[in-house]
């Protein structure tokens, strides 16, 4: 039983948090015992820094869903490393409550969130933050606003390219606004989550308390706002809400992967309230920041990166800060896990071991352009809202493809494909899956889409 329930909640964060999360971290860890008395799961890690690492960045994922393939309200989490425990329990009184560990190289920690839980994790600080010229002025405009809020620039939009900083930045806002005054009501909330809160409002006819709620905070935070496109009364609700908040002076900070006025789906009257105070960008960064981030991150986790091993990781990674910092954690990974020292051949070994297999590195645009070929459509048109039979089976082969061939998450998909939330992409993976079972003519149409593109 316990080995079932693992092995599903395995597939769980393969589709959540990508399956290279689960090769890199969770496949080293075990669901070692289920004590049902005291309601503690007990998890075996190798070692201190793949106990730590999980408990930083995973905890929530862990307790949300261990608790429900449990049946369980309130779950604890015990770390075993070898055959000692490590004593470091946490609790979840309820779903949403704050998370906290203490380690011995690094902690992890989210600020109680107000009464709908969105949380501000204390990873992210300014302190932190490698400043470059590719966001300084993201950097000093979220500094100027987390010193004054309400007063310098109201709202404060933040855009770029996924895994380049922002949520960084919207956290260490919020952690320095509460340092300076821990009574202020601070809210970090993606938006998908405030559209889903939204429509439980309307559901349990709870919209009045809904908005006032989010009339009553001092400093709100929304990542990735374009996930509001098309969604008119989410977005009625939020301009009242903004209307509100802007007029009695209190923060607003949004982020987005592009300007306000390329924001598909969303109001003209929303759009321009979004660009009344300041819209800065942040993008990808040269490699001297790129190693200036990875000597950061390593000695955060009480390594030392030489400088060669520092300069092949990022001249390796071209794309974003999210894979530039997954490299090094891939990297450190396995040295732990090995027990050797971090040096450019192991770098190599970790980075490049598939170079030798002539394997053609597969993403989104040449997935969709095998699917478009073969349906003669656009990618604007997968892209859209459009719910015709045809365009929107095209749309569920590509959201298969690109989660068989990709290591992306659910989120990435739905980003790419027009601001689509994880469920729906869910819903279309799952129904590709299952049809290509009984339906032969399918099946071979997705094998043949997929040849084409490896």
């Amino acid at each position: 039983m316990i080995t079932d329930i693992w092995e599903e909640f395995l597939d769980i964060v393969r589709q959540e948090a990508g399956s290279r999360v689960v090769e890199t971290w969770f496949k080293a860890v075990m669901l070692k015992k289920w004590d049902m008395d005291q309601k503690v799961v007990y998890l075996q890690a190798p070692n201190i820094f793949v106990q730590n690492w999980i408990a930083s960045k995973y905890m929530s994922l862990m307790q949300v869903n261990l608790s429900r393939l449990l049946h369980v309200n309130e779950l604890k989490i015990s770390f075993l490393v070898g055959e000692k425990d490590s004593s470091d329990i946490v609790g979840m009184q309820g779903a949403h409550l704050p998370v906290a560990m203490a380690t011995k190289s690094s902690s992890a920690s989210f600020s109680a969130p107000s009464k709908t839980g969105g949380y501000i994790s204390s990873h992210y600080l300014f302190e932190n933050f490698v400043v470059g010229p590719s966001n300084s002025l993201a950097y000093a405009a979220a500094q100027a606003v987390a010193q004054k809020p309400g007063t310098l620039y109201n709202p404060l939009f933040i855009y770029g390219d996924s895994g380049l900083g922002k949520t960084h930045l919207l956290h260490a806002i919020g952690n320095n606004i509460k340092q300076i005054n821990a009574n202020a009501a601070v809210l970090y909330q993606t938006a998908d989550r405030f559209v889903n809160e939204f429509i439980s409002a309307i559901r349990f006819d709870k919209v009045h308390k809904f908005k006032a709620k989010y009339q009553s905070i001092d400093v709100l935070l929304i990542d990735d706002i374009q996930f509001i496109s098309n969604k008119e009364q989410t977005q009625e609700a939020f301009f009242h809400i903004f209307n509100t908040l802007h007029e009695a002076h209190k923060q607003i900070v949004f982020s987005s992967d592009t300007v306000p006025q390329d924001l598909k789906g969303i109001a003209t009257r929303l759009r321009s309230r979004m660009a009344w105070g300041l819209v800065t960008d942040i993008y990808i960064p040269k490699i001297e920041t790129k190693i200036a981030i990875l000597k950061k991150k390593a000695q955060l986790n009480s390594e030392v990166l030489q400088d060669e091993v520092a300069y092949f990781i990022a001249d390796t990674v071209d794309s974003n800060i999210r894979e530039l910092e997954g490299a090094l954690v891939r990297v450190m990974a396995f040295a732990a896990l090995t027990k050797q020292p971090i040096d450019i051949n192991l770098a190599k070994k970790v980075l490049t071991k598939k170079s030798h297999e002539n394997v053609k590195p597969v993403d989104f645009s040449m997935i969709v352009h095998s699917v478009c070929k073969h349906y003669n459509y656009s990618l604007q048109e997968l892209q859209s809202k459009s719910r015709s039979k045809e365009i929107a089976l095209a749309r569920h082969i590509a959201i298969f493809l690109m989660k068989k061939c990709t290591n992306k998450s659910l989120r990435d998909i739905g980003l790419f494909l027009g601001g689509r939330d994880h469920s729906t992409v869910m819903h279309a993976y799952s129904k590709i899956e299952k049809s290509i079972e009984h339906d032969q003519q399918l099946a071979d149409t997705v094998k043949g889409i997929e040849r084409t593109i490896c």
